[in-house]
C-alpha cells in the first residue's frame, strides 16, 4: 500500500460525516518550535477529503498538526449553542514514525467533545 495521510470527520451529535469543514495540515518542528502550513483543504459530502493530505512521497517521517474547523459547521447544524462555542478550532498533534505506511487519522466530533485514533 502507497504511503498516504488521510482523514475524515464524524459528527456524533447528529450522526453522519461532517461536510464542508475547513482543515489545516501544518508541518511540525519540535527542535525550533516552528510550523510551517502545508495545505489547507475542506471536507467533501462524506466528511472526507477529496484526494489524501500527503501522498506519492509527500509523507515524510516527523511531526504533522491537523486543525479541524468545526465552530463554523456546528453553527450552521445547530443554531442554539452558546456563544462562544465550547469547541470551536481543534488542534491535534501527531508523529509519524513510518513514511512508508497509511496514516488515517479520523475526527468523531460532537459540539462538546471529540475523540481521534490512528486509524486504517
Amino acid at each position: 500500500m502507497p504511503s498516504k495521510l488521510t482523514t475524515h470527520i464524524l459528527d456524533t451529535a447528529h450522526g453522519c460525516p461532517a461536510a464542508g469543514v475547513m482543515i489545516e495540515l501544518w508541518s511540525v518542528n519540535l527542535e525550533t518550535n516552528q510550523k510551517s502550513l502545508v495545505k489547507t483543504v475542506t471536507t467533501n459530502a462524506d466528511g472526507r477529503t477529496d484526494e489524501p493530505l500527503l501522498a506519492n512521497g509527500e509523507l515524510k517521517a516527523g511531526v504533522y498538526g491537523l486543525v479541524f474547523m468545526v465552530g463554523d459547521y456546528f453553527k450552521k447544524t445547530n443554531a442554539k449553542l452558546p456563544e462562544p462555542l465550547f469547541l470551536d478550532r481543534i488542534p491535534l498533534q501527531f508523529g509519524v514514525a513510518d513514511p512508508n505506511a497509511h496514516y488515517h487519522v479520523p475526527l468523531l466530533v460532537s459540539p462538546w467533545s471529540y475523540s481521534t485514533y490512528r486509524g486504517s
